[in-house]
């Protein structure tokens, strides 16, 4: 990398990693590194420059996070191919200073062809370690083949791992014995239903959020669990005082306290205790959905209700969906010291098989054990913190419409005053190739509930997140201006 492209300027107040992302940034962006253009090893960059290789190194993770460089285990890091459509952005600012009005409203396709999936649920693949991915799926393969179908309850190995994962992570402390291997979260909340509703002998009655994750629902639903009247979730979470007023009581309530989906409220300690001590004291079950919680962006993580529970009532729900991919379709169940509950999981299982190919399960123990999980979390984690940033900088300050839920995960919510208008502005950005989800799609009971749009940051990269952005803000914009004015 010859010439004037990255220039170090010892007296300047910036950061050393700072004018590193930005002279590359800057680089790419005026067409004087073209895509699949190899650039530096960081230890040669390193030295030319005269800074420290982590300074290098993160200043490439970052450009990898927003989509301007290909970083692959084994080769050369190059110019990605996307960051050639970069053109809406002016030579020279950084992404994160493009502002909404300096450039007119791009299509979705600014910065890639076809549309553009914004809806929730779709994390980032772009730091997967390929390497690390193709070794454990080779080491699965090498496994003698067993003529039996996995474990009812998954292969110890996996279930070990992921014991170990949550004590790290979440602070739970629980052995294998404890862990259900499931195909997902809806597999887990199919498998929860089943045997509630075998334990209460009928239909099992199981309060969800108001408005929450709607798939749960429909699941609880086919496996014949009547819905309570949903109980409405305050900025924090879940209204526990509602619930408790709740007759007859339920067998179970769902909840999302690390972040509340899709509000993305945080349930405080003092009302997690007060969630278990109803759970306690009535002899239901809280099935903790622990949705989120390894992307904390605003303060420190809470522990799990699982972590706090002492009467054997808390039952954890995670996957591996958001943490790597939703294509893997792999999660888990963590079960407390209740028998009931333990015996009538059995059951089904040994009606239900195991639903997660063996296969799947050694690559997945492979993973966790080799620390790969562990380290994408990390670079993910500030992938996605980026993103926000990029999302709070061109969604802010519209009159109207609020924007929430940005404290942790993948996803944000837009406020909006009505469901028609919401309604309307789904429709203008789908045409203009923007995919995203109306607030109302996650309403528990029928035509009630806020009104805005929810939208996942996470998986495009930078450069088309920020045209794709500009699209939703002219969108919204445009449609309040239509609002028709009420004289007070």
């Amino acid at each position: 990398m010859d010439g004037p492209l990255l220039v170090i300027d010892r007296d300047d107040a910036s950061p050393l990693g700072a004018q590193l992302v930005e002279g590359l940034r800057r680089g790419i962006l005026d067409g004087r590194l073209q895509a699949g253009d190899p650039v530096p090893s960081t230890r040669s960059l390193a030295t030319e420059l005269g800074v420290a290789r982590s300074s290098v190194v993160a200043a490439y993770e970052q450009l990898a996070g927003e989509g301007y460089l290909e970083v692959r285990q084994g080769a050369p890091t190059r110019v990605a191919p996307l960051a050639a459509h970069a053109s809406a952005m002016a030579p020279g600012r950084s992404v994160e200073s493009v502002a909404p009005e300096s450039a007119p409203a791009p299509s979705a396709a600014a910065g890639g062809d076809g549309e553009l999936d914004l809806r929730p649920g779709r994390p980032s693949t772009a730091r997967l370690d390929e390497r690390a991915w193709r070794s454990a799926w080779r080491h699965a393969a090498r496994v003698a083949v067993p003529g039996d179908t996995a474990p009812p309850f998954g292969e110890r190995r996996l279930r070990s791992e992921i014991a170990d994962h949550l004590r790290h992570a979440r602070g739970v402390a629980c052995s294998p014995d404890d862990v259900v291997v499931t195909a997902g979260t809806s597999d887990a909340v199919a498998l929860l239903a089943s045997a509630l509703r075998a334990m209460a002998g009928g239909t099992p009655v199981v309060a969800v959020e108001h408005p929450g994750y709607p798939s749960a629902r429909r699941v609880l639903e086919r496996r014949g669990a009547l819905l309570t009247v949903p109980v409405p979730v305050d900025a924090d979470g879940i209204d526990v005082a509602a619930l408790r007023a709740i007759r007859p009581t339920p067998d179970a309530v769902m909840v999302t306290p690390s972040h509340q989906y899709p509000l993305g409220g945080r349930l405080p300690v003092a009302t997690r205790l007060a969630l278990l001590e109803w759970a306690e004291a009535s002899g239901a079950f809280v099935i903790e959905d622990d949705y989120d919680s390894e992307f904390r962006h605003v303060g420190t993580p809470l522990p799990a209700l699982a972590s706090l529970d002492r009467a054997g009532r808390a039952v954890l729900v995670g996957s591996f969906s958001k943490v790597l991919t939703p294509w893997l379709r792999l999660g888990y169940v963590v079960l407390p010291a209740n028998a009931g509950l333990r015996d009538a999981i059995a059951a089904v299982r040994e009606d239900e098989t195991c639903p997660v190919p063996g296969i799947a399960q050694e690559a997945m123990a492979s993973l966790l054990a080799t620390g790969a999980v562990r380290r994408h979390i990390a670079a993910a984690r500030r992938d996605y913190a980026h993103r926000r940033e990029l999302l709070l900088a061109e969604l802010s300050g519209m009159d109207g419409a609020p924007l929430s839920g940005l404290d942790g995960g993948l996803h944000a919510v837009v406020g909006l005053p009505s469901r028609a208008l919401a309604a309307r502005v789904v429709a203008r950005l789908a045409a203009e190739g923007v995919l995203v989800s109306p607030l109302s799609d996650y309403s528990a009971i029928a035509g009630e509930g806020p009104s805005g749009l929810v939208l996942g940051y996470a998986s495009p990269p930078d450069a088309r997140l920020a045209g794709a952005l500009r699209v939703v803000r002219a969108a919204v914009e445009h449609e309040l201006s239509r609002r028709p004015h009420r004289w007070v």
